[in-house]
């Protein structure tokens, strides 16, 4: 499942003061804000040392300003550079601790880090706060880690509210799915699947993995004959091929 809510929206803070570059408040703070977004560009497009370099350039315009951390720390998560990753996070909320882009990606380095415990109360802080614009996101997340840990009812629970804020978001309809799996309730798994099936243009190995295991649990061999095959043909190569294959 593709995660939402590695979110690279940059915007203004209120406030911002210049320190260090010597321009004026308000140059400053637009040079580290246009630096900062053409670093979130190049992230995008995986070019990781130029976005570094962007970033650098923001922080000496404004060393203060905080989505330069959260972008930076995106990219340190993304190489893998784990230490360096948590301290542009945790700094970039001490300088502004209601940013909640800040707290969802930093629950989501967390998360893949294997420190669930700590990650949820990241994205639970995001959606409080009314300003963010795609709360839905981070609730989707924290549906994700309390799966990961075997807090189902609390997955339920996050997912729940990411579809009443969303109620066509492909990945809260795919955890409810996996969820309802999980619990043996294989109609509810159908009915969540099929919705989410319906709204992206192609299914991945390990979602394919699920539908075939969902219909096998229902009894309905068609679908789930369908459902291997498309995972047969279109990802031969993959883990969930080799687990259809092995009778698992």
């Amino acid at each position: 499942m593709r995660i939402l809510g590695i979110a690279l929206i940059v915007f203004c803070l209120a406030g911002c003061a210049s320190r260090g570059s010597g321009l004026p408040p308000e140059r400053a703070l637009a040079s580290a804000k246009i630096h900062t977004e053409l670093a979130a560009a190049y992230f995008e497009r995986k070019q990781y040392s130029i976005a570094l370099q962007e970033v650098e350039t923001a922080l000496k315009a404004n060393s203060d300003y905080a989505p330069a951390f959260n972008v930076r720390g995106l990219i340190h998560l993304t190489l893998r550079e784990d230490q360096l990753a948590e301290e542009d996070f945790r700094h970039g909320l001490k300088l502004d601790s209601t940013d909640s882009i800040t707290h969802n990606n930093y629950g989501w380095f967390l998360c893949q880090r294997g420190r669930e415990i700590e990650a949820i109360p990241q994205f639970l802080e995001a959606v409080k706060n009314p300003l963010y614009a795609t709360p839905e996101q981070a609730l989707v997340n924290a549906g994700v880690c309390s799966t990961k840990i075997g807090k189902l009812a609390d997955a339920e629970e996050y997912y729940q509210r990411a579809l009443v804020r969303a109620p066509n978001l492909p990945d809260a309809l795919y955890g409810m799915a996996d969820v309802n799996f999980v619990k043996h309730d294989f109609a509810g798994a159908k009915s969540y699947f099929l919705k989410f099936s319906q709204l992206v243009t192609e299914l991945t190995p390990v979602q394919l993995w699920l539908a075939v295991r969902i219909e096998r649990k229902i009894g309905d061999r068609n679908s789930e004959q369908s459902y291997a095959l498309q995972l047969q043909k279109r990802f031969p190569d993959s883990r969930e091929t080799q687990l259809l294959l092995h009778g698992e």
